[in-house]
C-alpha cells in the first residue's frame, strides 16, 4: 500500500490532466476544429481519460488510507466530490455534440475544480 501523500499526488496529477484535456477539447471546438484536428481531439481525449483514471486511483487510495472504504458509509463530502468528478468525466461528450456549450463549460471548469478542492480541504459535510 502506498502513502497518503503519493495518492494525493496521483489525484492532483489526474486533476491537471482532466482540466487540460477538457480545456483542449473546448478550445478546439471554439476554434472551429471539430473534424479537421484529429491529433488534437485524440490527445485531449487521452489526457481526459488518463486523468479520470488517476483521479479515481488516487481518490480511492486516499479513502483507503483514511479508513473510509471498508464497510463504513461515505461522508457527504466524498459523495459531492464523486458527483463533481463524474460530471467532469461526462463533460467530455458535450463540446463536440453541442458546440454551444463549449464557452459556458470553459467557465464552469475552474468552478467545479475549486468546489471539489473546497470539499476535500474543509470537509464541511
Amino acid at each position: 500500500m502506498f502513502s497518503y501523500q503519493l495518492y494525493n499526488l496521483v489525484h492532483i496529477v489526474g486533476l491537471v490532466l482532466v482540466m487540460a484535456g477538457l480545456g483542449g477539447m473546448i478550445v478546439t471546438v471554439i476554434a472551429g476544429g471539430e473534424q479537421r484536428s484529429v491529433w488534437a481531439r485524440r490527445s485531449a481525449a487521452a489526457f481526459h481519460g488518463l486523468g479520470i483514471f488517476l483521479i479515481l486511483l488516487g481518490g480511492f487510495g486516499m479513502l483507503a488510507r483514511l479508513g473510509l472504504v471498508r464497510g463504513t458509509p461515505w461522508p457527504g463530502w466524498v459523495w459531492v466530490k464523486a458527483f463533481v468528478w463524474g460530471t467532469l468525466a461526462l463533460a467530455a461528450f458535450l463540446p463536440y455534440r453541442y458546440p454551444k456549450t463549449a464557452k459556458p463549460l470553459l467557465l464552469l471548469l475552474p468552478v467545479l475544480g475549486g468546489f471539489a478542492a473546497y470539499m476535500a480541504i474543509y470537509k464541511p459535510l
